[in-house]
C-alpha cells in the first residue's frame, strides 16, 4: 500500500513541517498582506521572496534517492503562481530551480526547468481563478498535474534515460500525491486567514457602526467639551482601550480612563504625537511612551493610536485610543480607530451642514419678514392715520393689532408654533386689511377644535393669505371672501386657504410664487419630507385654493 511506503511517509513528514510553518506564518501581518494577492510591486516582491524561501526549504528537506532528491520544492513556485500570477510564479520557479541546479546531480537541469515550468503553470491558473475563491480540490489537481509535468521533464532531460525512468518509477506517485496535498493545505490556510480577517473586519465595522449610531446625536452639537466627553465615554465602554481622548487643535476636550490625573480636559495639548498628527493629517501608531511623548514619567499609558478628525481637508482635532502595554496595539485596533475617525469626521461635517442649513432657513425667514414688513407697515400706517380724526377708537385698536402682528412676526421663524398662535397672527393681519378695504374683504375662519394645539411651522399661513388678498380679491372690483379652514383628515393636519377672487392660470401662478411661497415649500419639505408641499388649484375667474397637508402630531421626516 502506498501509505506504508517509506518514501511516502518521509515526504509526508517534511511536507507537514512546511505546512505547519505556513500556518504560523499566517499569523504575521506581512504574510497576510501577501495572501490578499495585491497587484502592487511591493506585494509581488514579498510573495516572490517568501515562496522562493519555501521552495528552497523544500529542496533542503529532500530525501536523497538514486542520485537525486525527492522533495517538496514544487509547493513554493506553485503557491507563488496561484497568489501572484505568471510573472511571480515564473520568477519564483526560476530562483528555486537555479538553487536546485547548483546542488548538482543527474537531474539538476531537469529539476531547474521543471520548477520554472511549474511556477508558470500555476500563474496561468491564477488568471482564471484570481477573482474568485479557488476550491482546495482544484489546488490539489493543479499540484498533481504540475508534479506530473516534472516527471515528464525528468524523463526528457535527465541522462541516462534508464536511470531517469527508474527514478520516476520510485518517486512519481509519492511526490505527486504528497506535494499536491501540501498545496491544497496551503490554499486552505490562505482561505482560513482571509476568512478570519474578513470576520474580524466585519466585527470591527459592526462595532464602529454601533458607536457611530450612539454618538451621532451627540456629535451633531459639534466638537466641544460636552460632546467630546460623551463620545469618549461611549468608545471607552465599547472597546478594550485603557483610555480614550478627544482633542481639538489647541486643547484636550475629553479624557476618559487611565492617566486622567494629568491628561485633563481643558488643558493644552501635552503630547508630541498629537501635534504631529494635527500637522500631518495622518494616523500615528505610538508603540511606546517615548513615541507618545507624554511629559509625565508616571503615566500608565504605554502605546496609543492617534487619528485625525477631519473637516474636508483640514484636521480639527484628534481621536486617541491609549493602551497599557508597549506594542499592545493590534491591526484590529488600528482599523477600528481609523473607521471611528472617518465616521466621526463625517458626523462633524454633517453637523456643520445642518448648522448652515439652519442659518439659511433663518436667512430666508428674515427675507420673508423683510418682504412683508415695509409694504404692509406703510399701508397700515396710512390707514391708521386716516382714522385718527374720524375714528380714533378704531385707530387705537388698529395700532394694538399692528403691534401684535409685528411682535409675532419678529419671532424666530424656525420655531414651531400652535395652530392657535398662527391664527392669532393671521387675524391681526386680516383685521388691519379689513380696516383698509372695508366691505370688499370678508373673512371666514373655520378651525376644528382638536387642531388648536397642534404644532406647525410659524409664518406658513402669512404668504398664502397675503396672496389671496393682494392677488385674488383686490383686483376684483367687488372684492370677495378669504376662507381659512384647518381640520384633521385621517393621519394628517390639513390647512386650506380659499378665495373667490379672479383666479389665475399656471403662468400667472409662477409669477406669484415669490419668496413667500418658495419659503413655505422649502420649510415644509425640510421638516416633514418631500411629499409635503403647498398645492395650488386655480382657474381664471374661479378663485384659488391653497392646501397644506402635514403629518398629524407634527412627525418629522426621517
Amino acid at each position: 500500500m502506498v501509505s506504508q511506503h517509506p518514501l511516502f511517509l518521509s515526504l509526508t513528514e517534511r511536507t507537514a513541517t512546511l505546512v505547519v510553518a505556513a500556518f504560523f506564518l499566517s499569523r504575521f501581518s506581512f504574510f497576510r498582506r501577501m495572501l490578499h494577492r495585491k497587484d502592487g510591486p511591493f506585494d509581488k516582491f514579498i510573495t516572490i521572496i517568501v515562496c522562493t524561501f519555501i521552495g528552497i526549504y523544500g529542496t533542503y528537506a529532500a530525501i536523497p534517492i538514486e542520485g537525486a532528491l525527492a522533495n517538496s520544492r514544487v509547493i513554493g513556485p506553485v503557491m507563488a503562481g496561484l497568489l501572484g500570477g505568471p510573472v511571480v510564479g515564473t520568477i519564483t520557479g526560476l530562483l528555486a530551480g537555479l538553487h536546485r541546479y547548483m546542488l548538482g546531480g543527474f537531474t539538476d537541469l531537469a529539476c531547474a526547468v521543471s520548477t520554472t515550468v511549474e511556477g508558470l503553470l500555476a500563474g496561468v491558473c491564477y488568471l482564471r481563478y484570481h477573482e474568485r475563491e479557488m476550491h482546495w480540490g482544484t489546488a490539489w489537481l493543479i499540484g498533481f498535474i504540475a508534479e506530473g509535468i516534472q516527471m515528464l521533464i525528468i524523463l526528457a532531460l535527465a541522462k541516462p534515460f534508464s536511470s531517469a525512468l527508474h527514478l520516476v518509477e520510485i518517486i512519481s506517485f509519492p511526490m505527486m500525491a504528497v506535494n499536491a496535498t501540501g498545496i491544497a493545505l496551503f490554499i486552505m490556510i490562505v482561505q482560513a486567514a482571509q476568512s478570519e480577517e474578513d470576520r474580524i473586519g466585519s466585527m470591527q465595522a459592526q462595532r464602529a457602526l454601533q458607536i457611530a449610531d450612539i454618538t451621532l446625536p451627540i456629535l451633531r452639537q459639534g466638537l466641544n467639551e460636552a460632546s467630546a466627553e460623551q463620545a469618549a465615554l461611549v468608545i471607552y465602554n465599547m472597546t478594550e482601550a485603557a483610555a480614550v481622548a478627544i482633542t481639538n487643535r489647541e486643547r484636550i476636550l475629553a479624557h476618559i480612563g487611565q492617566g486622567s490625573d494629568h491628561h485633563q480636559k481643558g488643558h493644552d495639548l501635552q503630547t508630541e504625537a498629537t501635534q504631529e498628527v494635527l500637522h500631518t493629517n495622518k494616523i500615528l501608531w505610538a508603540r511606546n511612551k517615548e513615541e507618545i511623548g507624554c511629559s509625565s514619567k508616571s503615566c500608565p499609558l504605554h502605546s496609543a493610536i492617534i487619528v485625525p478628525l477631519m473637516k474636508k481637508d483640514t484636521s480639527v482635532g484628534t481621536l486617541k485610543l491609549y493602551f497599557k502595554r508597549q506594542r499592545e496595539v493590534s491591526v484590529v485596533d488600528l482599523e477600528l480607530a481609523r473607521g471611528l475617525a472617518q465616521l466621526f469626521s463625517t458626523q462633524l461635517e454633517i453637523a456643520d451642514l445642518e448648522k448652515q442649513a439652519s442659518l439659511l432657513a433663518d436667512a430666508e425667514i428674515r427675507a420673508l419678514q423683510a418682504q412683508i414688513n415695509p409694504h404692509f407697515l406703510f399701508n397700515a400706517l396710512n390707514t391708521i392715520s386716516s382714522f385718527i380724526r374720524t375714528k380714533p377708537e378704531e385707530a387705537r385698536l388698529l395700532t394694538v393689532k399692528l403691534g401684535e402682528f409685528f411682535r409675532r412676526n419678529l419671532h424666530n421663524g424656525s420655531q414651531m408654533v400652535t395652530v392657535r398662535e398662527e391664527i392669532q397672527h393671521i387675524q391681526a393681519y386680516l383685521e388691519i386689511e379689513q380696516a383698509r378695504f372695508g366691505s370688499k374683504l370678508n373673512v371666514i375662519i373655520d378651525i376644528s377644535p382638536e387642531t388648536w394645539d397642534h404644532s406647525l411651522p410659524s409664518l406658513i399661513l402669512q404668504p398664502l393669505v397675503e396672496n389671496a388678498v393682494k392677488h385674488g380679491l383686490l383686483p376684483k372690483r367687488s372684492g370677495g371672501t378669504v376662507e381659512i379652514k384647518i381640520y384633521k383628515q385621517e393621519n394628517n393636519l390639513t390647512i386650506e386657504v380659499r378665495d373667490d377672487g379672479i383666479g389665475f392660470n399656471k403662468t400667472m401662478q409662477n409669477k406669484l410664487s415669490g419668496i413667500g411661497l418658495q419659503n413655505v415649500r422649502g420649510r415644509l419639505q425640510a421638516i416633514y419630507g418631500t411629499p409635503y408641499n403647498v398645492v395650488i388649484e386655480s382657474k381664471p375667474g374661479s378663485g384659488t385654493l391653497c392646501t397644506i397637508t402635514i403629518p398629524w402630531e407634527g412627525r418629522m421626516a426621517s
